[in-house]
């Protein structure tokens, strides 16, 4: 059987087998080795997804080589704007990111964990293309809000002993990166700094499992 890894996360892992999308180069370029399997849950954030991991994570599934673990982007929401319903207190966010990796490491203790930090936050394009109703004229989501929750994901990292890729920073480190990088201010629309951030440490994964 080939081996195989999954990407877990919320909307942008949901939507990345889109044209251009993260998941989809990613498929592309391991499409000789390994498969890459979807579990994108839309508007979760990780309290949410706690309550259906065990669902999520089948006990029939065989391990994977590497699970990436993609939340954050909701949990940062401002609790006090249009999106509160999805925000979690930064606290408890590290709390449940700690909890889904010792789930996963648990159930597949060979599988290896890759935590991807939440993207930078154009402000502009969320006040473009706001949430519902947006009386108040401010974003309901903030650079400065997802740049915690960015340290906090590679301080869990670092805690759990496992890998991360700092969106947070390298997709600003692109010129331009607002425009060319984001869709409505949030989503990707063509960037695959993940899939080539994976496709750097993947192979010595799978040379490690063998």
């Amino acid at each position: 059987m080939r081996p195989k890894i999954i990407i877990f996360g919320d909307s942008i892992t949901e939507g990345s087998f889109g044209d251009g999308g993260w998941g989809a180069a990613l498929a592309h370029h391991f499409s000789r080795s390994l498969d890459v399997v979807l579990r994108g849950y839309s508007g979760y954030n990780t309290r949410w997804v706690l309550k259906v991991i065990e669902k999520i994570c089948s006990s029939g599934d065989d391990a994977p080589i590497a699970m990436t673990v993609f939340f954050g982007a909701n949990d940062a929401s401002l609790p006090d704007r249009t999106s509160a319903f999805q925000h979690v207190p930064l606290h408890e966010y590290k709390q449940n990111l700690h909890a889904i990796v010792s789930f996963i490491k648990k159930k597949w203790p060979t599988t290896l964990v890759l935590l991807i930090t939440p993207p930078p936050i154009d402000e502009d394009g969320r006040l473009r293309h706001p949430f519902g109703e947006n009386p108040s004229g401010l974003p309901e989501r903030t650079n400065e809000a997802a740049g915690a929750y960015a340290k906090a994901c590679i301080a869990v990292a670092d805690e759990c002993g496992v890998l991360v890729v700092d969106l947070w920073t390298k997709m600003q480190q692109f010129p331009n990166w607002e425009k060319s990088c984001l869709r409505l201010g949030f989503d990707f629309q063509f960037l695959q700094v993940i899939a080539f951030s994976m496709a750097d440490d993947l192979p010595s994964m799978i040379s490690r499992r063998k």
